[in-house]
């Protein structure tokens, strides 16, 4: 998930990260009476099979050891420890760095595959990569993040959930480092003609008009690769002109399914029975399902989209419905847009960017007033199919998806999916299926519609966690009195109830987050995992400890470099969360704190983890368990420690929740003005980790987000994702930050990776 640099930006952009206003308990404040939480790291870990993906699963909740399971229904995929699964990490550890380059223990080698720009068909020209390459809808889009691997059979016609010689590669294209994506940098955000001993190039506070064919270049950018790689020997490349090779873009067509689509709030003039949309963008983490397809998930969508400073007014008043929703989505009258694609030209394909009322209708079919509440989905892709029309997941719910987790399928049982919103003060989120979940479905004659069966129809619930390390899921509906009876906003349906599942959230009492980014499932366990990468964003008050929009038992002051303060929980956590009874539906679950990130020379208080140089982390992001292994794989997109190294990937062998003890954090906070605060929480810290526990496996190049994650059903080749290598370079005429993957004097992109073992052994064993 990326935070673009504010040098970048029009003066008058603002990145949506914090729109929570909303008196909801934030969970550092549930953390202070929090006298039941029993455990981390549990040595026995299974592993489960893909009921149709040979991947790392994207899977769900579960229960721990003390929780009874559920008899009833016979699993597709039977959590329970195997003799494959990985006990002991046996590689070197891999030191912190900052060289330019990918770090991987002895034994080990990590080789490029696809970078932004390689050509998917032989008739385009291999990449310059000096900003003049066009024909992006036939190329690899830019920064590489979430990432699926689905096996191909043989003869390459279809699904083989075994196959780790033949596959397709399913990624996102999460938005653009533009200032090597064109000759000169981007017109109107950046000056072309910049000193070499600038640091900060001048912005302008609104940019001048977008040339069209810079705007169509990063438009096609943007989106998702389906792309064939195919394994030979020992090397493993991808196939040009593969009859499944696809780039879908920010213009790609979507069809709307689910209770919104053709709802009012949906109606554009583009689609004016609201069925359509065009684009997805801003696509970070990604799911699959039991029936093989692909789960794109928009996040910070919003930020595409520009308001008139008078906008307001003409949908009638701060107090407006649309315009209650717009702001809670980050998206306020006279906001500028990320990139200015609204500027490109007066062609349709420019002005959706602008959402605002300038049209006469009353139902929006006339302009793009409500073209934002077509973005903010969940979007299911079938990889096998390259010509079927992309489908967004409305019942899924409209927030900064990060990432789909489906609990075990059980036959008989519904389907149970997880999601973290990923911004300051927001919400874990689940969804239930209508339809119980059938074995036949695994391997569907259509999976677009097997996805119209279980992903249309189902219940949406947000999460509230409680002091006693237990917690409810909410139900979103229309039918619940706190929602119908919502004075901030007033909702006219269950359509505007998952369009607006933010506003749904507040009026419940869902609990704040701090920044909830991927999901993901232990299959030996159903124990699920969200990663809280961080929160900087607190204020000491006098001497009022600051809960802002908390959601962690932790805040402390931290310096990077010599001078830098930091705030807040600044290294971010890891919480696991196990379902009562292992039940999909159920509305009760369990929770504790599995890994705080922190620096190993870190004061006890905030080390509550007890990491030592092998291990330590920050800003933990992406995370996946390994099928092949039953190993956790946890990425950082870190901010806070890059003074000492760059973002990593490390390796554990997990417990299970409930296996830590209890105690007490005494936390310390100084304000800017020098006051200092304390605040002693109960929490429970999981057991510690060992030296074979949890090692840090890669460290990506300079200035880059390690991401997206998964492997070949026989565990022996791990791709991930190095997103936006030499991010913070600020001028085509001084240094790059990175010159990754081409070395030399090259523009820095990003890239997919693969890793093997030299001695072609699973990785990691």
């Amino acid at each position: 998930m990326n935070k673009p640099a504010d040098l970048r930006l029009p003066a008058t952009f603002v990145e949506s990260d914090d729109c929570n206003p909303s008196a909801n308990p934030s969970f550092d404040s549930v953390l202070k009476t929090r006298m039941d939480r029993r455990g981390l790291l549990r040595s026995s870990l299974g592993t489960a099979g893909g009921a149709v993906l040979g991947s790392l699963g994207l899977s769900a909740c579960g229960g721990g050891s003390d929780d009874a399971v559920a008899s009833t229904g016979t699993s597709t995929t039977t959590p329970s420890a195997t003799s494959s699964a990985i006990t002991s990490l046996d590689f070197a550890a891999v030191g912190k760095t900052l060289a330019d380059t990918i770090t991987v223990p002895a034994g080990y080698t990590a080789s490029v595959l696809y970078r932004c720009g390689d050509p998917l068909v032989s008739s385009v020209a291999a990449a310059k990569n000096d900003g003049t390459d066009t024909d992006f809808d036939k190329r690899s889009g830019d920064c590489h993040d979430g990432i699926e691997y689905f096996g191909l059979n043989t003869a390459g016609t279809g699904p083989d959930a075994s196959s780790s010689e033949r596959g397709l590669l399913g990624m996102n294209h999460e938005y653009q480092n533009n200032l090597f994506l064109h000759a000169n940098g981007p017109t109107g955000m950046y000056v072309a003609a910049v000193a070499a001993t600038a640091t900060t190039p001048a912005v302008p506070a609104v940019p001048p008009a977008r040339p069209a064919a810079e705007v169509d270049k990063e438009v096609a950018v943007h989106g998702l690769s389906i792309v064939e790689v195919r394994r030979s020997g020992s090397a493993i490349s991808y196939v040009q002109d593969s009859a499944f090779n696809r780039r879908i873009t920010a213009a790609t067509e979507m069809l709307m399914s689910g209770p919104a689509a053709g709802d009012a709030l949906m109606k554009t003039k583009y689609s004016i029975d609201g069925s359509r949309t065009r684009g997805t963008q801003n696509n970070c983490g990604t799911g699959t399902t039991p029936w093989g397809t692909l789960l794109t998930c928009e996040e910070n969508w919003i930020g595409y989209f520009t308001r008139a400073s008078t906008d307001d007014t003409a949908r009638g008043g701060a107090t407006a419905r649309s315009v209650v929703s717009l702001k809670r989505y980050g998206l306020s009258a006279g906001a500028a847009s990320r990139y200015g694609w609204e500027t490109g030209g007066t062609a349709d394909l420019y002005a959706r960017w602008n959402a605002s009322q300038i049209g006469t209708s009353t139902d929006g079919t006339d302009d793009y007033r409500n073209i934002a509440n077509t973005f903010g989905w969940n979007v299911e892709i079938d990889p096998y199919a390259p010509a079927s029309t992309p489908r967004k997941r409305t019942a899924m719910g409209r927030f900064a998806h990060e990432a789909a987790a489906y609990l075990t399928p059980v036959a008989g049982k519904p389907l149970a999916f997880y999601m973290g919103d990923d911004s300051r003060g927001e919400y874990i989120y689940k969804f239930v299926s209508d339809a119980a979940w059938s074995t036949a479905d695994a391997v569907p004659a259509d999976r677009l519609a097997t996805g119209d069966k279980y992903l249309n129809a189902g219940k949406l619930y947000v999460a509230k966690f409680n002091a006693d390390g237990t917690g409810q899921w909410l139900l979103l509906d229309i039918s619940v009195a706190a929602i119908k009876g919502y004075a901030t906003y007033a909702f006219a349906n269950q359509a505007d109830v998952v369009v607006n599942a933010r506003l749904a959230a507040d009026a419940v009492g869902a609990t704040k987050m701090d920044r909830p980014e991927w999901s993901t499932v232990n299959p030996a366990t159903d124990d699920i995992y969200f990663t809280l990468t961080n929160n900087t964003n607190r204020v000491l008050t006098g001497t009022t400890y600051p809960l802002v929009d908390s959601a962690n038992p932790r805040a402390y002051n931290d310096t990077k470099g010599t001078s830098t303060a930091q705030r807040g929980n600044v290294n971010g956590h890891i919480i696991r969360v196990s379902e009562d009874s292992r039940e999909p539906a159920a509305t009760t679950f369990k929770w504790d704190v599995y890994l705080f990130g922190a620096e190993s020379t870190a004061a006890a208080a905030i080390n509550l983890s007890g990491l030592t140089a092998d291990q330590d982390f920050s800003s933990p992001d992406g995370m996946r368990f390994a099928r092949s292994t039953g190993l956790a794989w946890i990425e950082t997109d870190d901010g806070a420690y890059t003074d000492v190294t760059n973002c990593m990937l490390l390796a554990a062998v997990p417990g299970s929740r409930g296996d830590g003890a209890k105690t007490t954090v005494s936390n310390s906070l100084t304000s800017s003005a020098g006051v200092t605060s304390t605040l002693a929480v109960d929490t429970y810290i999981g057991k510690p980790p060992t030296a074979t526990t949890l090692k840090r496996f890669l460290v990506g190049p300079a200035q880059a987000e390690v991401t997206g994650i998964c492997e070949t059903p026989d565990g022996k080749a791990l791709f991930i994702n190095i997103q936006h290598p030499g991010e913070d370079t600020t001028s085509l005429a001084g240094t790059f930050g990175s010159h990754w993957p081409d070395g030399g004097t090259a523009r820095p992109r990003s890239a997919t990776v693969v890793i093997t073992k030299n001695d072609g052994g699973r990785i990691g064993s």
